[in-house]
């Protein structure tokens, strides 16, 4: 029994590790990742109106912490909207450069970071809990990990995650 879950397991991340080098060999990007993915079409239209396009599209390497659109449905009625006004860009690029860390982490490195915060692109702390085996950043659980890019790495989570004070 143990040998048959020894080989699943290395079949499992041998897939995993060819799905993600696929990725980075086609030269996708963070921003061409997520721009070709739905479920992240509202992050992409926030990445864009902060500005963000570029500097994600640059060489890095970032790890992203991507919320899907189903994450920023959680946030209270309104708020994306509001976010997207004019008026609001600098607070729209602080939360966003609080979903990314300059480095790439894959998720191994992340869960040996276990009660640790990790400093983010924006300069505040972001906490990294595992529970249960399962990996969180501030509250916001790690769905899809290791989605590997030309310039970095992203990991999906199921929240906005909102820097501290």
């Amino acid at each position: 029994m143990k040998r048959k879950m020894g080989v699943l397991f290395t079949i499992i991340m041998l897939v995993i590790a060819i799905q993600g080098s696929a990725w980075a060999k086609r030269g996708n990007n963070i921003v061409e990742i997520a721009s070709s993915d739905k479920q992240f079409s509202t992050l992409v239209t926030a990445l864009q109106t902060a500005g963000l396009i570029e500097t994600l599209e640059g060489s890095g390497p970032f790890t992203v912490f991507a919320p899907t659109n189903d994450a920023f449905n959680k946030l209270p009625a309104g708020t994306v909207e509001n976010l997207l006004k004019p008026e609001n860009k600098q607070m729209l690029v602080d939360i966003l450069t609080y979903h990314v860390k300059s480095g790439k982490l894959d998720s191994r490195e992340i869960e040996k970071l276990n009660g640790q915060d990790i400093q983010m692109l924006n300069g505040k702390p972001a906490k990294i809990e595992v529970k249960d085996g399962k990996i969180y950043i501030d509250n916001a659980q790690i769905i899809q990990t290791d989605i590997i890019a030309s310039n970095g790495i992203i990991h999906v989570i199921d929240a906005v995650i909102l820097p501290k004070e």
